[in-house]
């Protein structure tokens, strides 16, 4: 699979689990893991359909395995991450050590990005 299809089917995937976390929010009329939940919206939506437009748009960086592992480390991180922030918002500060965590993932990850951007032209060459 290609790390645009990757992106974002699991991007679709994030944004339904957002939106169903926050309509369980508005139901029980408890918005306590709000900032979780715009993590997970900002993060595995949004972020994850902008690496897809961008692999899409460059189909050879798309096809790398480069790409598709910088999507699994990116997801992995934003589960991760917000699983972490869910933890603290709820009163739970061991919540600290996975949001902390998740997002030294999610910074190496888009580390990885930034050096599949940078290299293109070596992508495009080869």
């Amino acid at each position: 699979m290609k790390a645009s299809s990757l992106s974002f089917r699991a991007a679709v995937l994030f944004v339904i689990a957002g939106m169903v976390w926050g309509l369980y929010m508005a139901i029980s009329q408890n918005h306590a893991t709000f900032p979780a939940h715009a993590h997970l919206n900002l993060l595995g939506w949004v972020s994850l359909f902008l690496f897809g437009i961008f692999y899409h748009l460059h189909p050879e960086i798309d096809r790398s395995r480069a790409a598709r592992v910088q999507v699994w480390i990116w997801m992995a991180g934003v589960v991760i991450q917000a699983f972490g922030v869910a933890r603290i918002f709820t009163g739970h500060p061991s919540g600290e050590a996975f949001a902390a965590t998740g997002s030294f993932i999610v910074l190496g990850a888009m580390i990885l990005f930034a050096w599949l951007v940078y290299r293109r032209e070596g992508y495009a060459a080869a």
